[in-house]
C-alpha cells in the first residue's frame, strides 16, 4: 500500500503544477476590436458630397464658357466662385462670391436647373427640393410655398463700394444629382410676396455650376 500512496501524491503534485500554469486562449474570450464593423457617416446620416468648386471669369456667351454675362451690370471680366458641399446629416450649403460689379448695389442670386445658354432664359427655373406641381416654364414658381429660402437656394448680396459681394445659402436637403447645374445673377433681391416668390428682376449672369 506505501507504492499507491506515492503514485497518488504524484498525481496530485502533476495537476496542482498543470492549474497554476499559462493557459490556451479561448476563442469565446477574445475581445472584438471593431476592425470587421461597418462604417457610418460621423453625423449619423447621409455619406458627405464631394464638394464642387467652380471659378471663372464673365465673359459673353460661348459654349465653353464657365460665366457668361448677359447685362453691363455683370462687367466682363469680373470673377465668380461657387462652393457647394455638403452641411451637416443631409444639408448643402452654397456659397457664390463675386468681384467686378456694379458697387453698392443689391443682386439677387439662385440656382438654376439647367446650364447656361445663349439666353437668359435657358436655365430654367430655380431648383426646388420639394417642386411647385403648379409650376411651367412659361409660369415658375411664384407660390410662397414653394419659392422660399427653406425650398430653395436664395444667394441675395450687395456689393461694396469695389463691386465684391458674398452670399452663403445653407439648406436641410441635398440637390438630386443632374437637376441642378447653374447659379443665375439677377437684377434685384429676392421677392417673397405671394405672386412674385422667388423673382429677382431680369437675368444679369449666369454661371455653370453642374450638381
Amino acid at each position: 500500500m506505501p507504492m499507491t500512496r506515492t503514485l497518488v501524491g504524484a498525481a496530485l503534485f502533476s495537476l496542482l503544477l498543470t492549474g497554476c500554469g499559462p493557459t490556451a486562449p479561448n476563442d469565446d474570450d477574445t475581445t472584438d476590436n471593431g476592425d470587421d464593423a461597418v462604417e457610418t457617416p460621423a453625423d449619423g446620416g447621409q455619406e458627405a458630397m464631394e464638394p464642387i468648386q467652380v471659378s471663372g471669369s464673365w465673359e459673353p456667351y460661348a459654349a465653353d464658357a464657365t460665366a457668361v454675362t448677359y447685362d453691363e451690370a455683370v462687367p466682363e471680366g469680373g470673377t465668380v466662385d461657387v462652393d457647394i458641399r455638403s452641411e451637416g446629416p443631409e444639408g448643402t450649403r452654397v456659397t457664390l462670391k463675386a468681384t467686378g460689379l456694379e458697387p453698392d448695389r443689391d443682386y439677387g442670386a439662385h440656382v438654376h436647373t439647367r446650364p447656361c445658354g445663349e439666353e437668359p432664359g435657358d436655365s430654367g427655373p430655380h431648383y426646388q427640393d420639394e417642386v411647385d406641381p403648379a409650376a411651367t416654364d412659361e409660369e415658375p414658381s411664384t407660390d410662397p410655398a414653394f419659392a422660399n429660402p427653406d425650398n430653395e437656394f436664395w444667394l441675395d448680396f450687395t456689393t461694396d463700394d469695389e463691386g465684391a459681394g458674398e452670399a452663403t445659402a445653407t439648406v436641410d436637403f441635398r440637390v438630386r444629382p443632374g437637376e441642378a447645374n447653374s447659379v443665375v445673377i439677377h437684377e434685384e433681391h429676392t421677392k417673397t410676396e405671394h405672386g412674385e416668390a422667388g423673382t429677382a428682376g431680369d437675368r444679369l449672369g449666369c454661371v455653370n455650376v453642374p450638381m
